[in-house]
């Protein structure tokens, strides 16, 4: 009977290690293929950006290989972004091991590049994220700030600039109280906007002229009323 019992006792423990290993295997495969998926993604979104900017530069943006690699982008995007969709609705947003290193950028980039309802849908997501430090706060910043924009709101954080005819110039889309700004991005983990403007766009932040800026955009807004 005893040894009945001890062979009944090993065939259990082995089962479990067999099941436990099985998981294992499992997740791993699973985390090795979002990984290569994501890879796949970036790739198909961001080759063809980087031709059509190197081109751009060369032969003007009217050029038919400007909008060959336009075309090319535009989709493939279309694709990316149903791919996208499918992993955050499958998995919620992966841990940056479950994505690795490029992994969050590359979703990122997609939802970026689509359209208002896509960032709103899974901005809840993205905001949970940098919570649970999943995703870095640039990130975030950069899509609160292209859906304000795009409502023609005004900006929070200062991550969106925009090209003015009249001056034939890249200024900011005017911001939310830019005397609070550092505030604002210090409290989410950002350097101050002088900082990341002069790093990012070789720009000079002047807080007398974006307070006057942002004036004049929340004046035209209440005349277009």
């Amino acid at each position: 009977m005893k040894y009945i019992l001890l062979i009944s006792l090993l065939l259990a423990m082995s089962c479990s290690c067999k099941n436990k290993s099985e998981k294992i295997s499992k997740t791993s495969e699973n985390q090795e293929n979002l990984i290569a998926n994501l890879d796949t993604i970036w790739r198909a979104e961001q080759g063809p950006i980087t031709l059509r900017d190197s081109l751009m530069k060369i032969y003007g943006t009217e050029s038919e290989l400007v909008k060959e690699q336009q075309a090319i982008y535009e989709k493939n995007h279309i694709i990316n972004e149903r791919k996208v969709k499918n992993i955050l609705d499958k998995y919620g947003w992966p841990t940056k091991e479950m994505a690795g290193e490029q992994g969050n950028w590359t979703i990122c980039n997609v939802i970026q590049h689509s359209d208002n309802t896509v960032r709103i849908q899974y901005l809840p997501m993205m905001r949970q994220a940098v919570k649970e430090k999943k995703l870095e706060p640039r990130f975030l910043v950069r899509a609160e700030d292209r859906i304000a924009t795009e409502r023609g709101d005004l900006q929070i954080y200062g991550g969106q600039m925009k090209y003015y005819p009249e001056t034939k110039s890249f200024n900011l889309w005017p911001v939310f109280e830019p005397e609070n700004i550092d505030k604002r991005r210090t409290e989410i983990g950002l350097d101050s906007i002088a900082i990341f403007l002069k790093n990012r766009f070789d720009f000079e932040w002047n807080l007398e002229e974006q307070i006057k800026r942002t004036e004049e955009f929340k004046s035209e807004r209440i005349n277009q009323k």
